[in-house]
């Protein structure tokens, strides 16, 4: 293993956010010690993102963030999870954004359909993490397995999806000369 660490600064305190930066740094630099610190950026979007575009930019607004506040890092992370309604139906997902130095590189997870019903709640003020905490009965859902844990019956989970497509968003960060 290599001394120096990897620095990474993940836009947010949530604890699955951090673990999948950190799981997905870690795959891809197993000789390195990867330390990821959470940080409070700022969205500057809804507390629920209800399209693709709010959700994407709240991620690139916390990369941006963590870039201008939080100097020298290997690496900077960001991830927003929102909602919207798409031709197959209403699905949640996650938009990622990944810098190294002046490269970014952005990232999305798979669509997980959510039922009707929760999507027009969320239309009408609700958020996604609360909500399915009141569906399920769980406390703190978005701090754990995520809607995806529960609807997935624990076979994917927030985390894991989003640790998935981290991988995918970093490629390009490690592999710069092809890009």
């Amino acid at each position: 293993m290599s001394h120096t660490p990897l620095k990474v600064i993940v836009g947010s305190h949530n604890p699955v956010k951090i673990n999948a930066v950190r799981n997905a740094l870690a795959a891809y630099f197993p000789d390195r010690e990867v330390i990821a610190t959470g940080v409070d950026a700022p969205s500057n979007v809804s507390d629920q993102p209800m399209t693709s575009k709010e959700t994407r930019d709240g991620a690139i607004n916390r990369l941006r963030y963590c870039l201008q506040y939080h100097p020298d890092a290997d690496f900077y992370a960001a991830i927003e999870g929102g909602v919207d309604r798409f031709e197959d139906g209403a699905a949640t997902f996650a938009y990622l954004a990944v810098a190294s130095g002046d490269n970014l590189s952005m990232g999305r997870s798979a669509n997980m359909p959510i039922p009707d019903s929760v999507y027009q709640a969320l239309t009408e003020g609700e958020e996604l993490g609360p909500l399915m905490d009141k569906l399920f009965n769980t406390t703190n859902v978005k701090h754990k397995g995520g809607a995806i844990g529960l609807l997935t019956n624990g076979l994917e989970t927030r985390e894991s999806s989003y640790t998935h497509a981290m991988h995918l968003a970093i490629s390009p960060l490690v592999h710069s000369d092809p890009y």
